[in-house]
């Protein structure tokens, strides 16, 4: 979910749901994935200020009921039976300060997440440009933040073919960065995930195409270089896209894809599994094939969900079958819900291409929807760490035609929106 470019198959979606569905033998259509927009991806974010609580918003408080109070510092290893509630930040832009100050004491957050882009780190070898993320690590430690970074991208020098839309050709290229970057931060990251959305070939574009084996074999090198230098990281899965195309070229359907990856032995390199969902219109408790009964199923002016049922629409679905097939290799592995939220439209005169989910999901459906999805995974007993997407996007992009901006808790011009104070309010048992 990184950059602004929307997968290539996004038209069919809206296609087919147009015409009520999939013709008889024809492919099921794409979920569309969030990309934000970072530097140095070929996008110009605007530079606007950082969000602001306004008069009669949320104000700093003691936090909720069951909410542990930030402790400066690092902290590590993260318990095995708490949960951890999380955030993506866009903190590369604007006042990483006022951004974790936010966090943690007005959201009441425990773990933060950034996209770490390792191109713009190292655009060529050995050069490295540190101060792009050094304030971040700085300020998420000094505000007793957990910090997970997304490692992304390889810089074109690493790849015969160039571009950084896929792995480095040696693999091991991937692994000598992340020593070097923990080296650089000791004791300050807290969890690293190991690439992102790699059954797309718009994320993993090789010579051999999409491959779970190759992955696994990535992702091995990874966690030993990470677990070499500090054992306490959680070292994640890269999440994948919940997607219905399958054809083993473009995207592989991320049912089948986890299976491949299991069956490789992903769980030996992976403490949590990472797992992705865009919520759509329809609530966190809906199963994919009861979509009928979901209270938005007469007025909703996007289909896909209603029309043309497929697993890859419910957060529910996906978050339980995720779970029983990573339990069923081995129970006491659970997921990283490391991108997740819903998105809206409301007060805003546009939305993204492509997105016209977000116009059917007010403002406070996105809090109440938000807030419940917490909740079941809490109380699920089968993830360990969830990370909201996103915290400030809205007012750190270029508008609400930019893809992040609708699931932002934050509007365009950094107001809270109301599921900021839902975040902020919600009860945070671990």
């Amino acid at each position: 979910m990184k950059k602004t470019t929307l997968i290539l198959w996004l038209a069919l979606v809206m296609a087919l749901v147009a015409c009520g569905g999939p013709a008889p033998g024809a492919a099921t259509p794409a979920t569309p994935a969030l990309q934000a927009t970072f530097p140095g991806s070929g996008a110009t974010p605007t530079l606007l200020p950082p969000p602001v609580v306004v008069e009669g918003g949320p104000t700093p408080a003691p936090p909720p009921p069951g909410a542990a109070e930030p402790t400066p510092g690092p902290i590590t290893p993260w318990p095995t039976n708490a949960f951890g509630y999380g955030i993506q930040s866009h903190a590369t832009v604007g006042d990483a300060e006022v951004a974790m100050d936010v966090i943690a004491n007005q959201l009441h957050m425990n773990w933060v997440k950034v996209q770490l882009e390792w191109p713009l780190v190292e655009p060529d070898p050995a050069a490295y440009q540190w101060f792009f993320y050094d304030d971040v690590v700085d300020e998420a430690n000094d505000f007793g933040l957990r910090l997970m970074f997304s490692v992304v991208g390889a810089p074109a020098w690493t790849r015969a073919a160039g571009g950084e839309n896929g792995p480095p050709d040696d693999y091991s290229l991937y692994a000598n960065f992340l020593t070097e970057l923990l080296r650089r931060y000791p004791g300050q990251i807290h969890g690293i995930e190991v690439w992102n959305e790699q059954n797309l070939d718009r994320e993993w574009a090789t010579p051999q195409g999409l491959s779970a084996a190759n992955y696994v074999d990535f992702l091995s090198r990874a966690h030993a270089a990470i677990k070499a230098v500090d054992p306490n990281i959680v070292v994640i899965s890269g999440a994948l896209a919940p997607t219905g195309v399958h054809d083993g070229v473009t995207s592989y359907d991320d049912f089948v894809y986890l299976d491949e990856a299991l069956a490789a032995g992903l769980l030996k390199y992976a403490d949590c599994v990472g797992v992705h969902h865009n919520g759509y219109n329809i609530g966190p408790n809906v199963p994919f094939d009861q979509t009928s009964a979901d209270p938005n199923a007469a007025t909703a002016t996007f289909r896909g969900p209603f029309d043309n049922l497929h697993h890859s629409w419910s957060f529910k679905t996906t978050i339980d079958t995720y779970a029983q097939k990573v339990q069923a290799a081995d129970p006491n592995k659970k997921l990283c819900v490391t991108e997740f939220g819903w998105g809206s439209s409301e007060g805003y005169g546009a939305f993204p291409e492509g997105f016209g989910f977000v116009q059917d999901n007010t403002l406070e459906e996105q809090a109440t929807f938000i807030v419940q999805a917490f909740q079941q995974m809490h109380d699920s007993g089968r993830v360990w760490l969830a990370f909201l997407f996103n915290f400030d996007f809205g007012n750190k992009s270029n508008g609400p035609t930019d893809d992040p901006v609708p699931y932002s808790i934050v509007d365009t011009n950094g107001i809270p929106r109301p599921a900021f104070a839902a975040l902020a309010e919600m009860p945070k048992p671990q």
